[in-house]
């Protein structure tokens, strides 16, 4: 018999969350979760050069935002610590709504079902291993709950139709921004030698790993680095400088744009930059960039207001 918990939400105006939260925990209550519009405008701007778009649906929920949500067992016991946990708030509303174990654990799951991807790759979430894979497909196996990076966006299709038809079989790819790993993956998959991924964020190193761990692709293929290509040239080092056959770049418009000013360093001769994750008011803006920087551009893809750039030396 599964676990059935009570998830508390206490409505309160955005300059009080700090002292409730306080309250909260010197009563008891730990595992806060904070949800306020004003703290979430300022993290995005403060990170903004990792993005160009916001989940529409997550704008949605953080508007006009202010609250502070718990969870307690929902029995007699867990009703006795809310009450607990709420002595000195009781001016404040608590909304309250009865969850199962499940609910939290796989209700997200029916979301999720396989995706075609150009003409040779599957995604499928990992739980639907063993079903049948069209004729032709190479299967992608990720887990949505635990990756950034899914293949449902599409940027990372727009990013692997192109990168598909540079993949034959022995080449060497470096993927600036891996994420979760996803191209990488792909690519060898579908018969690249070898990956390098790269990511300014540690915890895309893990991730991608386990990814290829899925997906039966060990170390001795996918090499996955912490570091800024564009800040420290000496880590660009260790990215296969002039043997790469594909560089793949699916960021955003403003990590693109300078990278556009590198990335040849990494290519073999006649190797190939593709670059996605561009949304399309910055798309002219990055194409001549390009440009500038020596790139031809030689396709280019879109698809519901993003952009991909295939480009060569």
């Amino acid at each position: 018999m599964s676990e059935r918990w009570l998830e508390v939400t206490l409505p309160v105006p955005a300059k009080v969350i700090d002292q409730v939260c306080d309250t909260l925990t010197n009563n008891g209550m730990t595992g806060l979760v904070v949800e306020e519009e004003g703290e979430f405008l300022k993290f995005l701007e403060q990170n903004r050069q990792y993005w160009d778009y916001v989940d529409e649906d997550l704008a949605r929920h953080m508007k006009g935002a202010s609250r502070v949500k718990f969870y307690v067992p929902d029995n007699e016991e867990g009703e006795a610590q809310m009450r607990a946990a709420l002595r000195g708030l009781e001016q404040y509303e608590p909304q309250t709504v009865s969850l199962r174990e499940e609910d939290w654990a796989t209700s997200w799951q029916k979301y999720y079902q396989p995706i075609p991807v150009g003409e040779r790759v599957y995604i499928v979430p990992e739980w639907m291993k063993g079903q049948p894979i069209p004729d032709g497909r190479v299967p992608l196996y990720l887990n949505p709950g635990l990756t950034f990076g899914t293949g449902s966006h599409p940027t990372t299709q727009l990013c692997l139709e192109l990168m598909e038809q540079h993949i034959h079989g022995g080449e060497k790819l470096l993927d600036l921004g891996c994420g979760s790993g996803i191209l990488a993956i792909a690519a060898l998959g579908l018969g690249a030698e070898h990956a390098v991924g790269v990511d300014i964020d540690p915890k895309a190193v893990d991730v991608a790993y386990e990814n290829a761990a899925m997906n039966g692709i060990g170390k001795d293929r996918l090499t996955v680095l912490a570091g800024n290509v564009l800040a420290d040239q000496k880590f660009g080092d260790q990215l296969r400088p002039g043997q790469n056959q594909v560089v793949l770049a699916n960021i955003v418009a403003d990590v693109i744009i300078p990278l556009s000013a590198v990335a040849h360093r990494f290519l073999t001769p006649d190797g190939v930059f593709l670059c996605s994750g561009i949304i399309d008011s910055r798309a002219e803006e990055v194409a001549q960039a390009l440009e500038q920087n020596g790139w031809r551009i030689t396709r280019k893809l879109e698809r519901k207001g993003w952009f991909a750039y295939e480009a060569r030396r």
